[in-house]
């Protein structure tokens, strides 16, 4: 009489079976997507794509234009200054559509969110429209200001 309620819970049984492999692909989906080796969802393959989904790439503060008279400018400083987000984010610098290496005339300074780009001994010539190359993974944002050196009237 031992021997009887298993062979009766086998028909049943079939509930538990199910409900056994309802967990089970979801489970498969949780362990393709760790390594990030999901491949019939692109968008979901690098592990990194999750933190872009959680923390926008943005200008928490965007460029500002900076304007200056030649007298006042001429072998003083200019900072451009962006905050961004989120801190893991790569900025880099252009002044006109080309890229700025830092040198002793541009100085880049990264303290966490806080990006600044300064520009040593102001002439003239560093007038143009400078822009901060915000990227994360495979996104990208910009943020445009005015450098204005006016001449004296």
């Amino acid at each position: 009489s031992e021997a009887k309620p298993p062979k009766e819970e086998t028909p049943k049984g079939i509930s538990p079976v199910k409900a056994k492999k309802t967990p089970s692909p979801a489970d498969a989906e949780r362990r393709k997507l760790r390594p990030g080796s999901g491949g019939e969802k692109p968008p979901e393959e690098p592990p990194f794509t999750y933190q872009l989904k959680a923390v926008p790439l943005k200008f928490v503060k965007e460029m500002k234009d900076i304007v200056l008279t030649e007298a006042e400018s001429v072998g003083s400083s200019a900072i451009f200054e962006v905050l961004i987000s989120p801190s893991t984010a790569i900025t880099s610098w252009m002044k006109d559509g080309s890229n700025i290496r830092e040198s002793p005339k541009h100085r880049f300074i990264a303290d966490g969110k806080d990006r600044k780009l300064h520009i040593i001994d102001v002439q003239l010539s560093d007038a143009g429209e400078y822009t901060c190359v915000l990227r994360l993974g495979n996104k990208e944002k910009t943020s445009t200001a005015k450098l204005i050196v006016e001449g004296n009237p």
